[in-house]
């Protein structure tokens, strides 16, 4: 048997498991399949057209995606899924009809979050050039995973919500290289 021991940097453990937790939102939205009930969902054939949507929540991001990526909305529900899905359910989304889809992720940087001390990340899930769901994600260690719509700038810390906050999500999934 083996043994190995190595130095871990606190800050780049709790950014790498913000990254999971983005990562793992996005693909449980993406295991839900089907067709949005948004009655009419943005077009988003462009990157500029993702970041105007994002600019009409109010939030200044990055001009180009920090991580693109395909991922697949499970067939089968879980908690997790369930819960991410009644975030998005909240914006007018319904991921559980595109169970099984494969779906475009896009992730902004987001820079005007109200009191962010950590990265901030805007989610993006496109379904046929339509938006289907996302999220914006605090990365601090107790932030929030919530819906499109700018937290209350009088506010010094988020208001709790339903989701669980980023050092609560589970660690199953494996951080792709590109994510940092």
């Amino acid at each position: 048997m083996m043994v190995m021991t190595a130095k871990v940097n606190l800050k780049k453990v709790l950014l790498a498991l913000a990254a999971v937790a983005a990562l793992i939102l996005a693909l449980i939205a993406l295991l839900g399949g089907g067709k949005s009930t948004q009655t009419s969902a943005p077009a988003v054939s462009d990157n500029d057209a993702r970041v105007n949507f994002l600019k009409g929540f109010g939030w200044e991001v990055t001009t180009s995606p920090v991580e693109s990526s395909q991922v697949k909305i499970p067939s089968e529900t879980s908690p997790v899924f369930e819960r991410y899905n009644n975030l998005q359910k909240s914006q007018g989304y319904d991921l559980s009809k595109f169970a099984g889809k494969k779906v475009m992720r896009y992730v902004y940087k987001v820079s005007n979050y109200p009191g962010a001390t950590e990265p901030v990340y805007a989610t993006l899930l496109i379904y046929k050039n339509e938006i289907i769901g996302g999220d914006v994600t605090d990365s601090a260690p107790n932030g929030q995973i919530r819906g499109f719509k700018m937290p209350e700038k009088a506010a010094k810390s988020t208001a709790p919500s339903t989701m669980p906050s980023v050092s609560t999500l589970p660690t199953e999934a494996s951080l792709p290289d590109t994510a940092r």
